[in-house]
């Protein structure tokens, strides 16, 4: 496969790096398929022996890396090498030459001192001279001498102080008679040597005495001591193996990570050169010199451990000589744990120690299970027993699920019989019911007076979207209204709230719930699900609980946008992207909002992002007439405009910036009504109410949503925030109103849109009190009627949907006219897809890792293929898709081969496979993210695996533009089965 290979070969000039350099050589510039910034580049073609030759002329001498990347699959690797001679050969020496010829090797006859010993260091000398010797560490000079110097091998000593540790640096100058003629080396040369040292009284050695090996479900015993009873503090950690391994943990060791080798502090220059006229130059680069040696290539990954990870932490704990005993219980586990010990005391001594256990007993058993299952599926479910003794020979397992979501539709006890120590299978039928919840199983093997159990638990999970359904009523003062409850979804999905309001429906409650459970993960739909619930307190009343989980979700936002912060401050779209103009804008204001709030956001993420915003708004330029549509130009002033807002919210207005904004020609009214704002927050009202003035505050519809993710009622949501920091509450009313009709009229909005509206909602309701309290009576399916009230516009009543068929009633007992809405919602049960689609075309396949097609509906356990997708732009609108989400939800007993853990080879998914923006790789399901350009086509390939035997379903595959819902495909789903290899 290695023949014919397209690859794209870049070669850089690296900076020359020497043994002491402390930095990395900013490799990261040269991380480009495009190999930007290279000296030379080309495309090459393998060979049939898959080889390809390139020949490359280095002009100067010097370090070079050369980068191939595939221009198929993305990978890329690289290797340096040198060309050419530093100082020989050239009649013109440079100053940067006769530096490094001044350079001298010297070494020490130890790796490592321990304080009180001599240290020896040895001096080459091409003639009698004289040596100065000093003696640094990372932050002074601790002794200086001069010493003669002989022809040959000079050895100094000096005695290794406390000082000293953990590093010392020896740097050396090495002098020579003048007027010598005996060798070429220059007159003046030098050297600086890292040597370590290491302090017996920082070391503690604790000593851990346990069983070599542990049984399941019992106590064991850790005795610790210090080994010369010294006094320390410690804790005990005993951990999973297997879970260790998956990211080659090591022991902590605190003694070397605060005893690591230290950088050199002290910066060194001298006035040789210019005075005497010899070859230094600048040592400052040479001899500043860096600690901290390279982390150590990770271990290969090993397989994960299906077991329940053991993790069992105690301490600290206090010892002043003598010993300590600590008990524990094994959980019901067998494979490996590490024992782990972290000591120091009051002497700043630090030590470490472990071991690795082995836990096991005569009798064990392991059943294995599907990381999910769903409703209505079956499957056999393998019990292993390990028999490991001679004395079993007669075994009884049986099988218990403890919840009734599964039933096992065989023999719950089934017989086996040992003739030697060894391992047999026991296989149980199930059949899992129609509700979802957690499933809970339990196995028990027991013969010859031994007993082994393992414990599970397993989702059961209802693939399918939730889907909501909303019956509403007005009512009139004294008017009744009754409604039968008919829930929606399968059985443990569904949910209904009653909620009552005197403000035009908002359907709070079912926009609330579309944010929270939106199931893609970007920068801006991270935000809006956290974003309105920062005022969603002002629209609708909350009991304790509700606030509680207000505060959660808040919070967790705030988390989770740590991990979207790139090092320059700005917000990526996906994790481990590169910055989003609008979801940088979007994220920092939702992060200056809730800090306002009284939420814990770090300072340093406010900071970053106010010096990003900072910098962006300087560097930003208009575009010019005819560079660039105007729709787009629109886009960029708005952009623009947030990003001054943001700036102005955060106390740091940039004035310059602001009134460059202002003074364009044309800007386009979004973007006046969001720079008003800015002038406002900063003080400057009357700017701002210029800016705005006779401005309309209708929006005309428009069908792209762009890099602002927009709408035309995302943007009035945006002027309404404008007409409330401005104080225009006549005129805010009026647009509040429209905003809430438009979102009760059940049409889809975006995350953006939904989010940007209840919070616009929201903050009005904070500043103006627009409504009274409103009464009203309610009856629940208990057949309790309730008296309530709400000072707030929204009151929302949990319904119970357990029992359908039942009614609830809510009768207006106040004076106005109220708004009642019963919002059920629910996962449907499955196999009620069809397929559909608008505006864009999908092809589902199923192929063998030939690439021939395959019938999913029956594979053989065991079998590796992949799911194919094709989605093609028709070409209907004149748009590009962009933010496009493909959804692939897998049946239960197929096991996704994330190609990131396993190293498949990019060739097994074939050349034409489309490289995605984002990929979310989940238990059961993936999640693609690309753009889709007008006219063109993405072929997306995921690798599985029949596992487990069974009859499951397959949901439908869906893809959709994620800010506009008339752009959809999806198939129909169906029943596969996974048969019993032979």
């Amino acid at each position: 496969h290695l023949a014919g290979k397209k690859l794209s070969v870049g070669i850089y000039r690296v900076e020359w790096r020497w043994w002491w350099d402390r930095n990395s050589g900013g490799f990261s510039q040269f991380n480009s398929t495009n190999h930007y910034n290279a000296l030379h580049k080309e495309e090459v073609t393998t060979g049939p022996d898959g080889k390809a030759q390139w020949e490359v002329k280095a002009d100067t001498w010097g370090r070079y890396l050369v980068r191939v990347c595939d221009t198929e699959s993305g990978h890329c690797a690289g290797d340096f090498f040198y060309a050419g001679y530093p100082w020989y050969g050239s009649n013109d020496m440079s100053m940067a030459q006769r530096r490094e010829a001044a350079m001298m090797t010297f070494i020490a006859s130890k790796d490592k001192y321990e304080v009180g010993d001599d240290i020896e260091i040895i001096v080459p000398a091409g003639d009698n001279g004289r040596v100065l010797i000093t003696l640094e560490t990372g932050s002074k000079v601790i002794r200086s001498f001069w010493e003669k110097a002989n022809k040959g091998e000079n050895k100094f000593r000096f005695e290794a102080t406390p000082e000293m540790s953990p590093t010392v640096y020896a740097h050396v100058s090495l002098v020579q008679p003048h007027g010598q003629t005996q060798n070429d080396l220059p007159i003046r040369m030098y050297g600086v040597l890292p040597i370590k040292v290491e302090d017996p009284e920082t070391v503690l050695k604790p000593i851990m005495q346990l069983p070599d090996e542990l049984k399941p479900e019992q106590k064991f015993t850790i005795t610790v001591k210090e080994d010369n009873d010294l006094p320390m503090a410690y804790t005990i950690a005993v951990v999973d193996e297997g879970l260790l391994g998956l990211t080659n943990f090591k022991t902590p060791d605190p003694h070397a990570a605060l005893y690591a080798k230290e950088a050199l502090g002290v910066k060194t220059w001298d006035v040789y050169d210019q005075v005497i006229g010899s070859y230094g130059g600048e040592l400052e680069r040479i001899l500043s010199i860096g600690g901290d040696d390279e982390h150590k290539a990770r271990a290969e990954r090993k397989n994960a451990n299906r077991f329940r990870p053991v993790v069992l932490h105690a301490g600290p704990f206090y010892l002043d000589g003598g010993k300590n005993t600590h008990t524990f219980k094994m959980p019901n586990y067998v494979g490996a744990v590490r024992v782990m010990l972290v000591a120091a005391n009051e002497d700043a001594a630090y030590g470490k120690a472990e071991k690795t256990v082995k836990v096991k007993k005569p009798l064990m058993a392991l059943a294995t299970l599907p990381r999910v299952l769903g409703p209505n599926e079956t499957l056999r479910l393998p019990v292993s027993i390990f028999a490991m003794d001679k004395k079993v020979q007669n075994v009884d397992v049986q099988l218990v699920e403890t919840t009734g979501l599964v039933e096992i539709t065989d023999r719950q006890t089934q017989q086996l019989h040992f003739s030697s120590p060894g391992e047999q299978m026991a296989f149980f039928n199930l059949r899992v019911g129609p509700a979802v919840g957690i499933a809970k199983f339990r196995v028990t093997a027991s013969g010859a007076g031994e007993r082994a159990t393992q414990e599970m638990e397993i989702d059961v999970r209802n693939p399918n979207p939730y889907v909501t359904n909303v019956l509403d009523k007005n009512l009139r003062p004294g008017e009744s209204w009754e409604q039968e409850i008919r829930p929606v979804g399968s059985p443990g999905t569904n949910e209904g709230y009653l909620e009552v309001s005197n403000l035009p429906p908002v359907n709070i409650g079912k926009h609330l719930q579309y944010l929270i459970r939106y199931p893609h993960g970007c920068v801006e739909q991270v935000t809006s699900s956290g974003f309105p619930q920062l005022y969603v307190d002002k629209i609708i009343e909350l009991t304790p609980e509700q606030k509680s989980e207000v505060n959660r979700n808040v919070q967790a936002t705030v988390n989770k946008l740590k991990n979207f912060q790139v090092a320059s401050g700005g917000f990526s779209y996906w994790r481990g992207g590169s910055y989003d103009g609008w979801g940088t804008s979007y994220a920092g204001h939702f992060l200056l909002e809730a800090k306002n709030a009284g939420y814990t956001v770090p300072q340093g993420m406010i900071d970053r992002f106010v010096k990003f915003q900072t910098n962006e708004a300087r560097r930003w330029t208009p575009v010019r007439p005819g560079g660039l549509p105007r729709y787009y130009q629109r886009w960029m002033e708005l952009d623009q405009a947030y990003r001054l807002y943001t700036l102005a919210l955060a106390g740091k207005p940039r004035q310059g910036a602001m009134n460059r904004l202002r003074e364009m020609p044309g800007l386009h009214p979004a973007a006046r009504w969001r720079l008003a704002a800015a002038y406002a927050l900063s003080g400057k009202e009357e700017i701002a109410r210029s800016l705005i003035n006779a401005l309309p505050v209708n929006v005309k519809p428009y069908e792209y949503w762009g890099p602002t993710y927009g709408s035309s009622l995302r943007d009035r949501a945006m002027i309404l925030e404008t007409q409330i920091i401005i104080g225009d509450m006549e005129n805010a009313a009026a647009n509040v109103r429209y905003i809430a009709e438009s979102l009760g009229q059940g049409y889809w909005y975006s995350t953006q849109t939904t989010a940007c509206s209840l919070l616009a909602i929201g903050k009005f309701l904070g500043e103006n009190k627009a409504t009274k309290e409103f009464k009203f009576q309610y009856r629940l399916p208990n057949g309790q009627t309730v008296n309530a009230g709400s000072l707030t516009p929204v009151m929302q009543v949990e319904v119970p949907v357990e029992q359908p068929g039942r009614s609830v009633s809510v009768t207006n007992t106040g004076e106005g006219v109220l708004f009642a809405r019963l919002i059920l919602s629910g996962q449907p049960l499955i196999g009620e897809e069809t397929p559909a689609g608008k505006h864009l075309r999908m092809k589902v396949s199923y192929l063998n890792n030939d690439g021939k097609p395959i019938d999913p509906s029956g594979i053989v356990q065991g079998t590796d293929f992949i799911a194919e997708v094709t989605l093609t732009h028709p070409g209907e609108r004149l748009i590009n898709y962009d933010e496009m989400a493909l959804t692939q939800v897998f049946p239960s007993g197929w096991e996704i081969l994330n190609v990131r853990l396993f190293n498949f080879s990019a060739a097994s998914y074939r050349g034409d496979t489309s490289r995605p923006e984002y990929q979310d790789v989940r238990d059961d399901r993936v999640f693609t993210y690309f753009d889709l350009h007008r006219g063109t086509s993405q072929t997306f390939r995921i690798r599985l695996n029949a596992a487990y035997p069974g009859r499951y379903y397959l949901p439908s595959v869906s893809c959709a533009a994620m800010y506009d819902e008339s752009i959809y495909a999806r198939s129909a789903g169906q029943w596969v089965e996974v048969v019993a290899s032979n």
